[in-house]
């Protein structure tokens, strides 16, 4: 059975159950939705039941706890964690309009490889594909994994992975082709939003995407109402590149977003949990209030300004539980944030 999608008023809905925390700034406004500022990732885990019982436990646990804002893709542990995603919303409980999902498209995944709509020749590397047909086609598995008639946000996967083999022009003219026929997918109610999920894309500034030329392309496409509204690049105590590297303006790619009304969600925000204990006394000095580490890494990606919510993988429910104890403390101001800095 398929269901529907995030909106304003189911979203708004599932935060005022979470006065307290709502009150301190966990919840945020990003594309009209209200979603929490720590997000669950679903990247990293192996392919067994114990670990899909892990996860499908962390999702529902999330879902009743206050995070609303769910990270996959159809490549994720070939599937799985999809599937788990599915199998958690129908045991969580949860309105579909209260909370969002996020999935992605771009590499070839084992067992989901279509056979006569794959274009070879828009294959780089062996392994990625921003093919119109091939998109249309991930969509339509990652909605069967999750049970979903709409995916809220359906990101381009990592497509500077194609930017150095086909050349900038060459790139462009592909994004264009995906774009249009995103826009298309989000009219026909399949998806809500597109958008850029990176690794290195955004980070390589001046160098690499040009996140102002792809709002561009989608301004050709759709006007001011298209539907590009979200980016995500990696973020936290050891990887601070969309803050610090900026463009012949002066703008980081956290400005330049904010300029064009993009929304922009950090990922490993605990660095593939390699953050999660040892950080140095200077930051456990300066940002204060938590129990753990792995709250004080959260604490810092999510108060960066320009970053709307923090992504961290969370395979177990005790995992859901630690990371939730940044509901406690409200998000730094700006002026706290950059005194961290001092």
């Amino acid at each position: 059975m398929f269901t529907g999608h995030a909106t304003a008023a189911g979203t708004a809905a599932y935060a005022n159950r979470f006065a307290a925390e709502q009150a301190r700034g966990f919840f945020r406004q990003a594309q009209g939705l209200t979603v929490s500022t720590l997000g669950l990732g679903s990247y990293l885990g192996a392919m067994t039941d114990a670990a899909n019982a892990g996860y499908e436990g962390a999702m529902v646990a999330a879902l009743k706890g206050g995070i609303n804002f769910l990270d996959t893709s159809l490549n994720y542990r070939d599937q799985a964690s999809e599937r788990n995603l599915g199998a958690a919303i129908k045991r969580a409980g949860v309105a579909r309009e209260e909370y969002v999902v996020c999935t992605k498209a771009g590499y070839l995944v084992q067992g989901a490889i279509p056979q006569g709509v794959l274009n070879h020749g828009n294959v780089v590397s062996n392994m990625h594909s921003m093919d119109p047909l091939f998109l249309a086609d991930q969509l339509e598995r990652s909605r069967a994994n999750m049970g979903l008639a709409t995916v809220d946000v359906f990101y381009l996967h990592n497509p500077e992975t194609q930017l150095g083999p086909v050349g900038e022009d060459e790139f462009y003219t592909r994004i264009r082709r995906a774009f249009e026929a995103l826009e298309v997918l989000a009219e026909q109610g399949k998806i809500q939003y597109y958008g850029a999920a990176t690794w290195n894309g955004f980070r390589q500034m001046p160098d690499g995407m040009s996140l102002p030329r792809m709002v561009e392309i989608a301004e050709e496409i759709a006007g001011e109402g298209h539907k590009f509204r979200f980016i995500q690049l990696p973020f936290n105590l050891a990887m601070t590149e969309a803050l610090s590297r900026r463009d012949e303006e002066g703008l980081n790619v956290l400005d330049q977003a904010r300029r064009l009304g993009v929304t922009v969600v950090a990922s490993a925000s605990l660095l593939q949990a390699k953050l999660t204990s040892g950080l140095p006394p200077v930051v456990v000095e300066r940002v204060t209030g938590f129990a753990t580490d792995a709250q004080r890494a959260i604490q810092f990606t999510r108060s960066t300004p320009g970053i709307s919510v923090a992504l961290t993988g969370m395979g177990r429910v005790p995992h859901v539980e630690e990371n939730l104890g940044v509901a406690q403390v409200a998000p730094a101001t700006v002026e706290e944030y950059f005194e961290w800095f001092r």
